[in-house]
């Protein structure tokens, strides 16, 4: 069984950080992408980072480049997504996700989601 559990979340003020985790169950991490993507009320999931089986990142949202990054302790088989200068607009439920190796920005090709974890950004 692969399971995802995405943590981290909360209320945070505008300007504020946070870190999101994404602890990995039932497979080895280093094997795969993981992938944060985000889905705000009436819209469509976004991807914002992934990260592949081999360390690489890749920024799929041009609005969160320069403040989030994306890193892996296999050790710990978790994913983190490091969130600074958070913006009201990056309020939605964020998610992680899993797929073979290397990083696709749809989210169909992904295998394994896990349950998500609300951030709100608010003053």
């Amino acid at each position: 069984q692969l399971q995802l559990v995405e943590s981290g979340g909360g209320l945070v003020q505008p300007g504020g950080s946070l870190r999101l985790s994404c602890a990995a169950s039932g497979f080895t991490l280093d094997y795969y992408a993981i992938g944060w993507f985000r889905q705000a009320p009436g819209k469509e999931r976004e991807g914002v980072l992934c990260i592949s089986s081999s360390g690489s990142s890749t920024n799929y949202a041009d609005s969160v480049k320069g403040r989030f990054t994306i890193s892996r302790d296999n050790a710990k088989n978790t994913v983190y997504l490091q969130m600074n200068s958070l913006k009201p607009e990056d309020t939605a439920v964020y998610y992680c996700a899993a797929r073979a190796r290397l990083c696709r920005v749809w989210p169909s090709t992904y295998d394994s989601w896990g349950q998500g974890t609300q951030v709100t950004v608010s003053s």
